[in-house]
């Protein structure tokens, strides 16, 4: 067996298959296993089902359409009971030819005049059948007639070969997709012929060829009596009886290989067998070793295309992660312009409230005021200011002087040294709303400051 293309796994369940089933052939192994996706169980039922004579799960329908059957006599391998090695129950097998010149006369006499014979009948009963006869039968339980023939054919001969169960469609299908050979039988009623007894008893009856059969092709039966019969012998073109037509897949076309007409003995019948089988296995290599391309062609193009979908879902996720990082930076860039917006827009307010408030600071009073304290300041940055205010002046009126000053902080706290006290906090009087307008209304004199006292101004944003 050619293993390229073989996964280990996949040439493991080659040997186990080969070893449930006993197929010798390992590249058939192979093949049976690619059309059933490598699924072992699923492919040694089918074998099962096919040795046991029931239709794949792929002809599973009694409604499934047979394929076209080429009958061409030119392209077919032609036995018959006249040929050495056939018998009819009126005269003895053939034996070896005789060797006297008037034994070798009288035999090729009887042969040329049998030959006519045979071919003569042939030609009335066309012409019988042209001119009636022929009346076409409906057929409506064609599995319902193929499994009567076998209940009574095995009843009646107790050794026999498998036979397949189900319709001439679905064996046409079954044979055509596992890419088996298959022997078609047409049965006719054994008590009004005699050559048709002797083939079922004594031919088809021994071990040698029940064994082959089994092993090599699917053989599907009918008797050409009821429906199902008659219409696949009206396909195939029957000269007389019995009769066994060999099958096969042959250049993508179901075709008609060989052609057994008439009695033969077991050996004939298997060296007839298997010269038909020499001359088309060739085909059905051909025709796996095609559909194991296909496999492998479907196979690859089925893992290139999902390498693709995850180098694009790679492709994708790679994308998306880029996106994200652009999205991250650009909120982030967002962020840090309403930030710097935000700032400026407090500084232009800030700026806004410092001209307005500037108003509202009160002048500072001479010297020589009565009532006016030196109230020292020192800022964050170590600057000193000095500046006299009326102890009358308010809490608030301090705070628009400090806020108004360029080197003052925006945010800040104006708190004694000792005892530590606080007198002005913006955030306390964010917070406390209607109770800071008392504490920031409150004069100088209601807080306690005195003349030259220190106030320190402490940053709250530092």
């Amino acid at each position: 067996m050619e293993a390229d293309g073989l996964t280990n796994d996949q040439t493991e369940k080659v040997l186990q298959f080969q070893d449930l089933t006993g197929i010798e052939d390992m590249n058939v192994c192979r093949d049976v296993l690619i059309r059933h996706q490598w699924d072992l169980e699923v492919a040694f039922q089918e074998q099962l089902n096919i040795r046991e004579g029931r239709p794949t799960m792929f002809a599973a329908s009694t409604d499934v359409r047979a394929p076209a059957v080429i009958n061409d006599r030119f392209l077919q391998q032609v036995f018959s009971a006249n040929m050495p090695g056939g018998r009819t129950v009126n005269r003895v097998p053939s034996g070896p030819i005789p060797r006297s010149f008037t034994g070798i006369l009288g035999y090729v006499i009887n042969f040329v005049f049998q030959y006519f014979y045979s071919t003569l009948t042939s030609i009335v009963s066309a012409f019988v059948n042209l001119g009636g006869g022929n009346e076409p039968r409906l057929v409506t339980d064609p599995l319902g007639d193929v499994m009567k023939f076998i209940r009574e054919y095995y009843e009646r001969y107790p050794e026999h070969p498998v036979f397949y169960q189900g319709t001439y469609a679905q064996a046409l299908n079954d044979a055509k997709q596992e890419l088996r050979f298959l022997i078609v039988y047409l049965h006719k009623d054994p008590a009004k012929n005699p050559d048709v007894d002797s083939f079922c008893r004594n031919t088809l009856s021994s071990r040698s060829v029940i064994d082959y059969i089994n092993t090599n092709t699917l053989l599907w039966g009918c008797d050409v009596a009821s429906p199902e019969g008659y219409r696949v012998m009206q396909s195939i073109t029957v000269r007389s009886y019995p009769l066994m037509v060999m099958i096969s897949l042959r250049a993508n076309r179901m075709m008609i290989v060989g052609r057994f007409e008439g009695d033969c003995t077991p050996e004939e019948l298997l060296r007839r067998f298997q010269s038909v089988t020499a001359a088309n296995e060739v085909w059905l290599s051909q025709a796996r070793a095609d559909r194991l391309e296909r496999n492998f062609t479907q196979t690859l193009r089925r893992q290139q295309d999902e390498a693709y979908e995850q180098s694009l879902l790679a492709d994708e996720e790679k994308e998306r992660q880029r996106q994200r990082e652009r999205d991250a930076v650009r909120q982030a860039e967002e962020a840090e312009e309403r930030a710097r917006r935000d700032v400026e827009l407090r500084k232009e307010e800030i700026a806004r409230q410092k001209i307005e408030l500037a108003t509202l600071v009160p002048s500072e009073p001479p010297v020589d005021t009565l009532g006016a304290i030196a109230v020292v300041f020192k800022l964050p940055s170590g600057t000193r200011l000095e500046r006299r205010f009326n102890q009358t002046d308010s809490v608030q009126d301090v705070y628009h002087f400090l806020f108004c000053h360029p080197d003052s902080p925006d945010e800040f706290e104006i708190t004694t040294n000792f005892p530590k006290r606080v007198l002005y906090s913006k955030a306390d009087v964010d917070a406390a709303e209607g109770a800071a307008n008392d504490a920031l209304n409150k004069t100088l004199h209601d807080v306690g400051l005195k003349n030259r006292e220190v106030l320190f101004v402490n940053d709250l944003e530092a």
